[in-house]
């Protein structure tokens, strides 16, 4: 389930990693949250750092997922509903952990996250949320929390910034950056990073041979 370090590659500026670390449950404005503006270091600090620093803008999903329901309003629009429209008036089944226990929707859904069950992560009490370890509820909105519970060395590389793609700029003085979320590589319901192959090659030498040097006359 790692991603390689080189994922990080796609940075447009700058060249030096991201400082301090990103905690699951920081407030708005670090993790899951575009930060507006631009921030400034604490008063007194000497002039070679009290620079403006841009925003670190975490990719969000779409959030409270909807289910298609296949149909169209008068307007052309597609027909959505709240997951908890149909779960509100059925019985939770707690020991589904198989896409092939799914008998009434949710067909063709790939299901393979270990031995965790449908409700090891969806709130039986409310599914337009999430639910934690402990028993509490956690909007989709902070679905890197739950990530982060159980996927310990991956969300501490991610913060650091050594795991997860990212564009922008490694220099915050110079320009804002995004970072990718969970979700945008890792499908929920099966997470598991498929094997990936260069798009094309690299040369035998890696581009580390210098070029031969002009012919003068």
């Amino acid at each position: 389930m790692l991603l390689a370090a080189a994922l990080v590659a796609g940075v447009v500026g700058g060249a030096a990693p991201e400082s301090g670390t990103l905690s699951p449950h920081a407030a708005p404005g670090a993790v899951g949250t575009s930060v507006p503006g631009s921030e400034r270091v604490p008063a007194g600090a000497s002039p070679a750092t009290d620079r403006a620093r841009f925003a670190v803008r975490i990719r969000q999903p779409v959030v409270p997922p909807r289910v298609d329901t296949g149909r169209k309003d008068a307007h052309g629009q597609v027909v959505t509903v709240a997951c908890g429209t149909c779960h509100a008036t059925s019985t939770p089944r707690r020991e589904t952990r198989s896409a092939a226990e799914l008998d009434e929707f949710h067909q063709g859904l790939q299901y393979a996250h270990g031995t965790l069950t449908c409700l090891s992560c969806h709130d039986a009490a409310n599914y337009d949320q999430l639910r934690l370890a402990d028993g509490r509820g956690l909007p989709f909105a902070e679905t890197m929390s739950l990530c982060a519970q159980c996927h310990g060395p991956q969300f501490r590389d991610y913060s650091r910034g050594s795991h997860g793609g990212m564009t922008g700029y490694w220099d915050l003085s110079r320009g804002p950056r995004e970072r990718n979320h969970c979700v945008d590589c890792h499908d929920p319901h099966a997470p598991r990073y498929p094997q990936v192959q260069p798009a094309f090659p690299l040369p035998p030498d890696r581009g580390l041979v210098a070029p031969p040097e002009p012919h003068h006359e």
